[in-house]
């Protein structure tokens, strides 16, 4: 969703925030206003944005009972790494140096699976959620999902000791797989979905079109249809980098 206002865009952050607190509305005023403001400058998109915010409350409710509402002050954190996770995976972060973070940031829970987990904490998560889809209500991709649960499993149990040019093989091979896995949800998707998400990554980037080289845009597209469609999917990244 592009949101070009920055008033329009903390609007649209306060209501979903209110959503998230269950209906309890805190309004984005004063020192937060600006602060929401600046992310809308900064370039980050609503989606982006809410993404982070999902991941604060994630952490807030696994602490325990809500004591009180939160206020999206609390969120920055959380919406500046997942920020950052975005422009790295479109590949925006190449050409866009005005909205760089600040050194340090993004480098906690919204950095890649080998800087904050071994290899087999990374394959035994991917496991999880891979064993949980298959029960889900989407059942296409059972048996593809199967597979890979079996390949993963195998792998899992010889992944501590792995080491030079055998280590490197499993990481490739977790490359493909994502790849695969990839392919098989977008042969899946129908064309009405798949012009959707390309509509939304479309949003997603309007802030730096004008910055980047036609090439360097279609490609950051591309990867931004890519990370919709496996957030929609839900599948779980794979490949370990």
């Amino acid at each position: 969703m592009a949101v070009n206002d920055p008033s329009e865009y903390a609007r649209a952050l306060e209501a979903y925030l209110c959503k998230k607190n269950d209906g309890h509305l805190v309004r984005i005023v004063g020192p937060a206003f600006e602060q929401v403001c600046g992310w809308a400058e900064k370039g980050i998109p609503l989606t982006v944005a809410c993404r982070g915010v999902d991941r604060y409350f994630e952490r807030y409710y696994a602490k325990g009972p809500r004591r009180r509402p939160v206020r999206i002050e609390f969120c920055e954190a959380d919406v500046l790494d997942v920020f950052d996770e975005w422009r790295r995976a479109t590949g925006v972060a190449m050409w866009d140096n005005a909205s760089a973070l600040p050194s340090g940031e993004g480098d906690a829970a919204g950095a890649p699976a080998s800087r904050r987990d071994s290899l087999p904490a990374h394959l035994e998560r991917v496991v999880a959620r891979l064993t949980a889809l298959r029960g889900g209500e989407d059942r296409s991709l059972d048996e593809m999902l199967e597979a890979i649960v079996r390949e993963l499993d195998t792998a899992r149990a010889g992944a501590k000791g792995l080491r030079g040019a055998a280590r490197d093989a499993l990481v490739a091979r977790l490359r493909a797989l994502d790849g695969e896995l990839l392919d098989a949800a977008r042969a899946r998707a129908d064309a009405a979905t798949l012009k959707a998400l390309e509509k939304e990554a479309d949003g997603e980037l309007a802030a730096f079109r004008e910055r980047m080289p036609r090439d360097a845009y279609e490609q950051s597209r591309r990867a931004s249809v890519d990370r919709l469609l496996r957030e929609r999917a839900r599948l779980p990244v794979i490949a370990f980098d």
